[in-house]
């Protein structure tokens, strides 16, 4: 039991290095960017874009440089599982969610897509070269429309950015703290969840899709519950979709190229992870394209549908 507790204060310590990291080291990207008169727009649709989903990222990247695929695959999948059925759920139950299908579903039609694409490339027990350069476009389509979007909604406040300029000593801080808390974050991360796998003799793919996805999601669901106390749907339903297609059409290519080879998809994930996560996607997108407002009754089923998921991946 010691050597569990110790395991898993392990686990909790990598996970807060990695939120808070990535917090200051996107601060810190954020302002060089604008030091190189990066235009803000651009800034917002790529940088901050991504930085909820630093912690998915860096912890997939390192399980597949580890060798440990079936975490890297896990943790990137059973992520956005905790996303929809999770906090996605949380915000339908705690505050009134209404989605103009104009505004949103672009952004829900690349969720699907990826979510699809992922399922379907993977069938053959691998994802492959094709599959993961279709992951990537679409991960590329994605970008290019938060870029249009936000240069639509015009620049933000320049006298905001020419006195955050005066502080280069500070942001430079951030950007080394950060970036060290998110490479060490990562690690223990990755194998206090390898120990604690042996330690319940269970396989990684279990830890990564539970404790591993649902600690590296803490960022979105931070996110939700501002948007809950602050009554704002749009910033809860938008931070969720956006982490989404990153995590499947990015993270995934991504440690396809750290591990340099394709990446083996185990049976589980191909029966169970990826069907579920298809699933949830499909229940969380299509009522709200179809309505544009989610019922409280949609976050329960959600929930419901999670704690399933939960069981079946667990016993």
């Amino acid at each position: 039991m010691e050597v569990i507790a110790i395991n898993l204060l392990v686990f909790a310590i990598g996970a807060l290095m990695i939120i808070k990291g990535g917090d200051w080291f996107v601060d810190a990207a954020s302002w060089i960017a604008g030091a190189l008169l990066i235009p803000t727009f651009i800034i917002g649709a790529t940088i901050v874009s991504i930085a909820t989903t630093l912690p998915e990222m860096l912890v997939s990247l390192m399980a597949a440089a580890d060798g440990k695929v079936d975490m890297a695959i896990g943790n990137a999948v059973g992520s956005v599982t905790a996303n929809t059925a999770l906090i996605m759920a949380v915000a339908m139950l705690g505050m009134k969610i209404v989605c103009p299908r104009k505004g949103y579903w672009k952004q829900f039609a690349l969720f699907i897509a990826a979510a699809a694409a992922l399922y379907v490339f993977s069938l053959p027990g691998e994802l492959n070269f094709i599959g993961c350069a279709v992951m990537a476009l679409i991960f590329v389509v994605f970008l290019v429309q938060n870029v249009r979007a936000a240069k639509a909604q015009g620049e933000a406040d320049v006298s905001q950015r020419a006195e955050d300029m005066g502080k280069p000593g500070k942001y430079i801080a951030l950007f080394v703290v950060g970036a060290v808390g998110l490479a060490v974050g990562s690690q223990l991360l990755v194998r206090s969840g390898s120990t604690l796998a042996t330690l319940f003799g269970v396989p990684e793919r279990v830890i990564a899709v539970t404790l591993v996805a649902v600690g590296t999601s803490l960022p979105e669901l931070v996110t939700t519950i501002t948007a809950i106390l602050k009554k704002q749907s749009s910033l809860s339903v938008g931070n969720i979709l956006g982490a989404n297609i990153i995590d499947l059409s990015l993270i995934l290519p991504l440690s396809a190229l750290v591990s340099g080879k394709a990446l083996p998809v185990a049976g589980s994930i191909l029966t169970l992870d990826l069907p579920f996560c298809l699933g949830v996607t499909l229940l969380a997108s299509v009522p709200i394209l179809l309505r544009e407002k989610a019922p409280k009754v949609q976050g329960a089923a959600l929930l419901a549908a999670y704690a399933v998921y939960l069981w079946l991946v667990i016993f």
